[in-house]
């Protein structure tokens, strides 16, 4: 249970654009559209709702809607 705890806390951690680039596209399946600094800057100003904290990102609560936004928005 003590191993779960921890996974929360990380994907709750805010961290920069390029911390959250490089462990989203680490941990992608394959298949799966990969980000680049610009298609995450380009999801940044579509919704600007998601991020109140500045240039702040964490798997919980980007991650699963930037994987959608890839799906319907680019051929990556």
């Amino acid at each position: 249970m003590k191993g779960n705890k921890e996974e929360i806390r990380l994907s709750e951690m805010l961290v920069p654009m390029t911390a959250f680039f490089a462990s989203y596209n680490q941990n992608l399946p394959t298949g799966f559209p990969r980000a680049s600094a610009a298609l995450l800057k380009e999801f940044q100003i579509t919704h600007p709702s998601l991020f109140k904290k500045g240039n702040l990102w964490s798997v919980a609560r980007h991650r699963k809607k930037l994987i959608d936004w890839l799906h319907t928005h680019h051929d990556v």
